[in-house]
């Protein structure tokens, strides 16, 4: 009797757990972003949210969890509950770039996390002062062969996009550069901006004021492609470096084993909010262009990131702080 009391039991846990999935959502869910206000998590985070709660019929509450490279916010994530009612929305360095610098993270990008869709990514700029004596990349990379270990450019921390976009450039343009580091992108803009530093690739909504008020000089796009916003910028492919390619990403990951119909409701919904004409042109002016996924291609492209950037960050010797 017992026994066919607790198989009952079982079963109708069994029941409810689909159950309680197909009710998705019926409360409010939290969306953890890595960053402060204004960073690029955070503005892919509000743009989908406020669309999100709309189509959910639920609020989709925006919670800002910023510090240690994101590890803060993705070990909150990965120790939720599988059920959707907490996800995140979290620049991609966290899951492809972190991993092959730390020798010990709390969580692993490829098995901790259910890979919901890439949201955006976004472009960084390799830009110049003004004195140094360069008009191309071109210019830069004979500049730099010539003058060996003599380039500065300002970097923000370990394995940034900065740290990161720089040295693949050195790498598959063939020369050393000097890197000076910065707590932010912010203090080594300014150092670039003084003539402190010479050339940096910071992002491009930072870059640009300072471009157009003739203090930097921007020599090309770290994108594959030229910015549809910005079409007289060349990329850096096209200008010296062939099949250069190096972009900052923002993507919406969940607790792993999330339930396959909230999954796919998530994703159907985001997709669709970042298809939008209205949301490409919110993220187009930020010059960051959607670029949303399946799960399934997602988790393809965390896996390739990692295996691209390996290489380089075993070259640069980067190693966690």
């Amino acid at each position: 009797m017992r026994h066919a009391i607790c198989t009952m039991l079982a079963g109708l846990t069994c029941a409810v757990a689909p159950l309680a999935a197909q009710d998705f959502p019926d409360r409010p869910i939290r969306m953890l972003t890595p960053s402060l206000p204004g960073g690029a998590p955070d503005v892919g985070a509000r743009v989908v949210a406020e669309r999100l709660s709309l189509r959910l019929g639920q609020k989709v509450v925006v919670e800002n969890r910023a510090g240690a490279g994101g590890v803060i916010a993705l070990e909150l994530l990965k120790n939720a509950p599988p059920n959707g009612y907490t996800i995140a929305s979290t620049q991609i360095g966290p899951l492809t770039i972190m991993p092959l610098i730390e020798d010990k993270l709390p969580f692993d990008p490829l098995h901790d996390f259910t890979h919901i869709t890439n949201l955006l990514i976004f472009p960084t700029a390799l830009i110049a002062h003004t004195s140094l004596p360069v008009k191309n990349v071109r210019d830069l990379i004979a500049l730099a062969r010539a003058r060996p270990g003599e380039i500065t450019y300002a970097s923000s921390g370990v394995g940034g996009t900065v740290h990161t976009h720089a040295e693949l450039f050195s790498m598959m343009a063939n020369i050393k550069m000097q890197r000076i580091q910065f707590k932010s992108l912010a203090p080594a803009l300014v150092s670039v901006l003084s003539g402190e530093s010479q050339i940096s690739f910071p992002n491009l909504s930072a870059a640009l004021p300072h471009v157009h008020g003739g203090r930097l000089r921007v020599l090309g796009v770290t994108s594959a492609n030229r910015l549809p916003t910005l079409p007289d910028i060349p990329t850096i492919a096209e200008s010296g470096v062939p099949g250069y390619e190096a972009t900052g990403g923002v993507g919406m990951i969940g607790p792993a084993n999330l339930p396959r119909n909230v999954l796919q409701r998530l994703n159907r919904e985001i997709v669709d909010i970042l298809n939008s004409a209205e949301v490409r042109d919110i993220l187009l002016k930020v010059s960051m262009l959607p670029s949303p996924t399946t799960p399934e291609e997602f988790t393809a492209y965390i896996r390739s990131e990692l295996k691209k950037w390996a290489p380089v960050v075993k070259q640069a010797g980067m190693r966690g702080e």
